[in-house]
């Protein structure tokens, strides 16, 4: 692709990606089975959304700094704090996991609130808070269930999709792609122990969607070229990721730039949902070459020309087909 008068990627590259897709697709067989082993033992720092906790509404009589209100908290032991603008830069909302040996009641809630006011307040800029609200735990299972099922529907609707576009060789190869990318991103949130929130989870749901979109290029284009070209199947495949390497990088990189932008800009509510899309961004990119379209050579999913011709109802004009 050209920018300016620079080629980033050269458009007519020639790179051998078949030939060592069996000890790639190994490798990355062996990534995922570490991944599950990752996610089992290590587990994830669920957010308050999942673990239950104390909502506070602070209001400040000027303009708060969201950091620095952020750092007083945890310096006074209020860790792992979320804090954000509601309506207004003098609004603040902070949600807080279970601290300390408040129990999980009203009158906790209100003991918490207090707590809070008395960290983030100063003689500059007095603070009154609303009695605080405790969210029970049964709303963080709820929602972890809710995140759990539009997984599940985002990838069937993924795999119908492509089936009825492609064939169903595609659609089961895209959604085992696209869960690929989706563990082997979550594995990372929770090796590094990073705070899993509705944020990350937003963000695990659109890396599957640029996983698929990344894909079905890919896949288009592999379709175009059994239908017009006379080559073997393997460099069918290798000229189709070949002539899409361009574009599919090209969009990995801006979209982990966007999510960097996110990420140094967005302020710390959204680093979760900037790191997971850079991330996701890196994975897919790579997935996208030595695992989507390699599956299509090995297995129940190998593809013919066969597999890929139109349907026609004249014969003849299907015999003529190259």
């Amino acid at each position: 692709m050209k920018l300016f008068p620079l080629h980033i990627i050269p458009n007519d590259t020639k790179i051998d990606f078949m030939r060592p897709r069996y000890p790639v697709l190994a490798l990355m067989l062996v990534l995922l089975v570490a991944s599950f082993a990752i996610i089992g033992l290590k587990g994830f720092n669920y957010a308050l959304e999942f673990t239950g906790g104390t909502l506070v509404r602070a209001h400040f009589e000027k303009p708060a700094d969201l950091d620095q209100v952020r750092e007083r908290l945890e310096q006074s032991g209020y860790e792992g704090a979320q804090v954000q603008n509601a309506g207004g830069s003098n609004e603040l909302m902070i949600r807080l996991q279970p601290h300390g040996e408040h129990n999980n009641d009203d009158n906790a809630a209100r003991t918490v609130a207090e707590d809070v006011r008395k960290v983030v307040t100063s003689d500059a800029n007095p603070v009154t808070v609303q009695p605080g609200e405790f969210i029970g735990p049964q709303v963080g299972r709820d929602l972890a269930m809710n995140g759990v099922y539009a997984t599940i529907f985002m990838l069937a609707g993924f795999l119908i999709y492509i089936a009825f576009r492609f064939e169903w060789k595609f659609a089961v190869v895209a959604s085992i792609t696209a869960f690929f990318d989706l563990i082997l991103t979550v594995a990372y949130m929770s090796l590094l122990g990073r705070e899993f929130d509705l944020t990350v989870l937003a963000g695990l749901l659109s890396v599957m969607g640029f996983a698929i979109n990344d894909i079905i290029v890919v896949f288009d284009r592999v379709r175009e070229n059994f239908r017009a070209l006379r080559v073997e199947p393997l460099e069918v495949l290798n000229r189709s990721i070949n002539q899409t390497l361009s574009r599919t990088i090209i969009t990995a990189v801006m979209f982990f730039l966007s999510a960097l932008a996110l990420y140094i800009y967005g302020g710390r509510s959204m680093e979760g949902l900037a790191e997971t899309h850079m991330v996701g961004a890196v994975i897919v990119v790579v997935s996208s070459v030595i695992v989507a379209v390699p599956l299509l050579s090995i297995g129940p999913f190998k593809v013919s020309k066969q597999d890929l011709l139109p349907k026609a109802k004249d014969e003849e004009a299907l015999a003529r087909r190259p």
